[in-house]
């Protein structure tokens, strides 16, 4: 007998099943190599790290022009620019009650200005990380706010929109006090609150704080989505998820980021404040865990800081899915806004 050899079809169907798995394999060999990788090029290079927490190069929407905020559906808002330092120059949105919306048609940057000394509390929104201060959410927040009343005043930190400058977290928050201590100046009797939201509630509360030190403190503190810390924060974070078991996790991905100089200490930050302060938090966040949002709150309640102020946690459940950056969408958010801000008498509600 002689014996059978495969037909030329299973030879080559043998081979080309061997090609896909040497390139498969291939393929596999290179996400790991570039997995374990990852982690020495950011213990190596942290400032990597620092461009992943402030996202400052991700502008969107992108071809939005800044200095015409009317683009947007803000048809009573002027655009200025305002330098905190040599060399830094922001890019500043007002937008004034609604109220006045035609009373603002055609008006200058001065009428903006004077404006600001009237009968209307003032509102100085500071953004999370990534976009401009002309991002959709912020936008219809900014709407929502100038609707019930409000002036509300916004900036893009240095480095961020059209705002020059290097990102850092003293510079964030040095912009932020340049901004408050501009409106201030022009304010009068007027209330002025300080809102952050994700990031920005880390350079809320290091304003906060530093008001509050040299005893010209805000009048009220909204934080919108907090967390404890950077540190916290970015071990909770989703795309911290496919490495938050490495070994060696702190010392690779949240130690280079306090070399760097970013803190962001929220949960430190509190217990020296002295105002006000509302926390605003939907469950189903996904970039804020919920849960940090809640521990912040129980650190800065029973704080000696706030024995002669209101500190409030509102929570918004999942079902109503406004996640991390929709909490402008609640038809409550007017209600709890009057009853927090309009009350001026002391008390903490828990």
């Amino acid at each position: 007998m002689t014996p059978r050899t495969a037909s030329p079809a299973l030879l080559q169907d043998g081979c080309r099943r061997k090609g896909l798995w040497f390139r498969l394999r291939k393929i596999l060999l290179c996400v790991l190599g570039l997995y374990v990788a990852i982690p020495f090029l950011i213990k190596l290079c942290p400032g990597i790290q620092a461009k992943l927490i402030f996202l400052n190069f991700v502008r969107v929407p992108y071809f939005i022009d800044l200095k015409k905020p009317q683009d947007q559906g803000l048809n009573h808002t002027c655009n200025y620019y305002l330098q905190p330092e040599e060399d830094v120059t922001i890019g500043v949105w007002h937008t004034v009650p609604a109220v006045w919306w035609k009373d603002a048609q055609g008006k200058d940057q001065m009428w903006y200005e004077d404006v600001l000394a009237t009968s209307h509390p003032i509102i100085l929104y500071l953004h999370g990380n990534a976009g401009t201060r002309g991002g959709d959410h912020r936008v219809e927040l900014y709407k929502v706010l100038s609707s019930l009343g409000y002036h509300v005043v916004t900036f893009d930190y240095r480095g961020w929109g059209d705002s020059v400058g290097t990102p850092s977290e003293r510079g964030m928050t040095y912009d932020a006090l340049h901004v408050f201590d501009w409106i201030k100046a022009r304010s009068g009797d007027n209330p002025v609150y300080i809102w952050g939201h994700s990031l920005g509630t880390g350079v809320a509360t290091n304003l906060v704080r530093r008001l509050c030190e040299r005893e010209t403190p805000p009048d009220a503190l909204i934080l919108e989505s907090p967390f404890t810390n950077i540190r916290e924060e970015a071990k909770s974070h989703p795309f911290s998820v496919i490495y938050r078991y490495f070994p060696g996790f702190d010392w690779f991905f949240l130690d280079p980021i306090t070399s760097s100089g970013i803190k962001f200490a929220n949960d430190e930050n509190v217990k020296h404040i002295s105002c006000s302060l509302l926390i605003l938090h939907a469950e189903d966040d996904p970039v804020v865990p919920f849960q940090l949002g809640r521990k912040l709150y129980n650190i800065a309640a029973p704080s000696r800081s706030f024995r002669d102020f209101k500190v409030q946690f509102i929570p918004f459940h999942s079902d109503l899915g406004y996640r991390h950056k929709y909490i402008y969408k609640s038809p409550e958010l007017p209600r709890i806004l009057r009853e927090f801000l309009g009350k001026s008498e002391p008390g903490r509600q828990h």
